[in-house]
């Protein structure tokens, strides 16, 4: 279960993060790659934007239940 105390700085403000538990394996990116990205230089995941319409929170939610490491979390 993500930890909204140890999220990445580099998250878009909103519900939906990613923590410091990522493995950077990039499901998350392939799952919803409008709401996620990949650092590279620091080897983990973040959001690049929050969803909005319901179309787009089952987009996130796909890539939150694809993460192994339950890296992503939704504290909305």
């Amino acid at each position: 279960m993500a930890d909204k105390n140890a999220k990445f700085k580099q998250n878009a403000d909103g519900a939906y993060y990613v923590d410091d538990s990522c493995i950077a394996c990039d499901a998350c990116c392939v799952e919803a790659p409008n709401f996620f990205a990949m650092n590279d230089d620091e080897g983990h995941a973040y959001t690049i934007k929050q969803p909005q319409t319901p179309e787009e929170i089952e987009e996130a939610e796909n890539a939150l239940a694809a993460c192994p490491v339950e890296a992503i979390g939704n504290d909305g």
